[in-house]
């Protein structure tokens, strides 16, 4: 099945209305990367809310090389933001564990400023107003769990998580943004290493895999490994069912 991105627009940002107004909310605040998936989001809550209520946030973890892309990305949309540096909050944590006698591993390292990001957006949504934390994932690096719990998984809303990296960028090409912001290689910011050389296949590999059942057998493995493993970040967290009563309303149907 061949991807319309005009035909798909009017549906999604009817939906991303329909989702703030559900949030109680007004402004969309959106960490910027530069990249397409960031970049892609930010122009959709333009088209959806108006570039007055939206604000980009760059989050830099001390000197980013690349932030002339986040900082291009707000000038061209035209949208109010802020140059948050988190290495403060990030220096911070490991230099207390390290007075604490604890080596943080690889895993703390490189999932600490994502998770520090997230924080850090959730203060100044909470400062805005009416803020709305809108989450940046697609449907490629979810299906193999490559997103950081209480980091970059999180948000009120994803308007891209069905969308695979090649549709974002369609989407992205459909709303007019340039094409540097749609071919930025995402990376983990950490170890110079982009997110297909840490995860060992493409994300055209996921997507031909997920949209059309094409797939490496070897690729496939791997592919399914992750998927299998990583379900629980996006589930609610498991609640145990003790039996005892309670009233059912609205707000606790979820728990059935």
């Amino acid at each position: 099945m061949e991807f319309h991105a005009k035909e798909q627009l009017p549906g999604l940002l009817d939906w991303m209305r329909q989702q703030m107004k559900a949030c109680g909310g007004k402004t969309a605040v959106i960490g910027i990367s530069g990249g397409k998936d960031s970049s892609v989001v930010a122009a959709l809550a333009v088209a959806a809310y108006g570039k007055e209520n939206v604000v980009g946030v760059l989050m830099p973890d001390g000197i980013q090389p690349d932030i002339d892309y986040s900082n291009g990305l707000v000038e061209f949309l035209g949208i109010r933001h802020y140059v948050f540096n988190i290495q403060g909050g990030t220096s911070s944590i490991l230099d207390e564990m390290a007075h604490l006698g604890m080596k943080p591993s690889r895993q703390t390292t490189v999932n600490l400023p994502s998770r520090m990001r997230m924080v850090t957006l959730y203060a100044i949504a909470q400062s805005e107003d009416a803020g709305i934390v809108l989450n940046t994932s697609n449907l490629s690096e979810d299906w193999v769990g490559y997103c950081t719990v209480y980091g970059d998984a999180t948000g009120a809303f994803s308007p891209l998580g069905m969308y695979t990296t090649e549709e974002v960028i369609a989407l992205g090409a459909e709303l007019g943004l340039p094409e540097k912001f749609l071919i930025k290689p995402p990376s983990d910011g950490l170890t110079g290493l982009t997110d297909e050389d840490n995860l060992g296949f493409t994300y055209h590999a996921v997507n031909e895999y997920v949209r059309k059942g094409v797939v490496d057998p070897a690729v496939k493995e791997k592919i399914d490994r992750l998927h299998r493993t990583s379900r629980f970040k996006f589930q609610l967290m498991p609640v145990y069912h003790n039996g005892l009563p309670m009233a059912l309303t609205d707000e606790t149907d979820y728990y059935k």
